[in-house]
């Protein structure tokens, strides 16, 4: 590739990484189609996404470390929980035909969009909710099979994650978009890139321009995000939803 061609690629990544990072979600709603577009096959576009994903996580933490009280409950629910689910998302080949399952996952991600938009108050303040033995246990559940559709699809799976901390624990957007950042961003989006990596091919070569501009688009959104507040978050999700929920209908471009 040539200079102006990595240019471009870092550009795509920043804007791509900024934006999910200030909602929670939904870098590869940009940066796969593009990965694609540019020749890469839809597997090595999925694995070179993956590896340049994690920088996601790592320009999160940067930001958002030093300023958000994460609880340790909530780290190992998430980390234990999901981890399983990411690899066997990345290592089996799914029986639902490809369409169908897009067109499925577009549907439930529009749905959430819509159900925060007509929930002005969702996410706003930080009720804690199901915090005893069973409620950690169902919560657990469902982690792990977010963590199975992370591993094995591309665009909005961080969204689930970051609705499901405020929908079952009770998080406000802010303190849910960390805990997706962080977690999902740098340790789920790892495993799943090492899964992929042993099992398929990554395109080495243009993951400096990727890594680069994920690594600064997580610490930028990040920032925003906590600027400000959990208004303007739960605004972004509603956008990224929609638009993600819109690309897995119509289907790829």
């Amino acid at each position: 590739m040539s200079f102006i061609e990595h240019f471009i690629l870092f550009v795509i990544s920043l804007l791509a990484n900024t934006f999910s990072a200030l909602s929670g979600g939904g870098a590869g709603l940009i940066q796969f189609p593009v990965l694609i577009f540019l020749g890469l096959t839809f597997s090595v576009a999925l694995a070179t996404h993956k590896v340049a994903s994690v920088a996601l996580g790592v320009g999160a933490a940067l930001r958002y470390i030093s300023t958000s009280r994460l609880e340790r409950q909530f780290v190992i629910l998430l980390l234990v929980a999901g981890l399983p689910g990411v690899v066997i998302g990345g290592s089996v080949i799914l029986m639902v035909p490809d369409r169908i399952a897009e067109i499925a996952l577009g549907v439930l991600t529009g749905s959430l969009g819509i159900y925060s938009l007509f929930k002005p108050a969702l996410g706003q303040l930080y009720t804690p909710l199901n915090r005893e033995r069973h409620g950690y246990l169902i919560g657990a559940v469902v982690l792990f099979f977010l963590g199975i559709l992370n591993g094995s699809l591309t665009s909005g799976t961080g969204l689930f994650v970051t609705i499901w901390l405020i929908l079952w624990f009770g998080m406000d957007y802010q303190r849910a978009v960390a805990y997706t950042l962080i977690l999902v961003g740098l340790f789920w989006n790892g495993a799943g890139a090492i899964t992929l990596g042993i099992l398929g091919e990554i395109k080495w070569d243009w993951i400096p321009a990727l890594l680069l501009g994920s690594l600064l688009g997580g610490y930028l959104g990040s920032h925003l995000a906590l600027r400000w507040g959990n208004r303007w978050i739960k605004r972004s999700f509603e956008i990224v939803t929609l638009l993600i929920a819109i690309r897995l209908i119509w289907g790829p471009f």
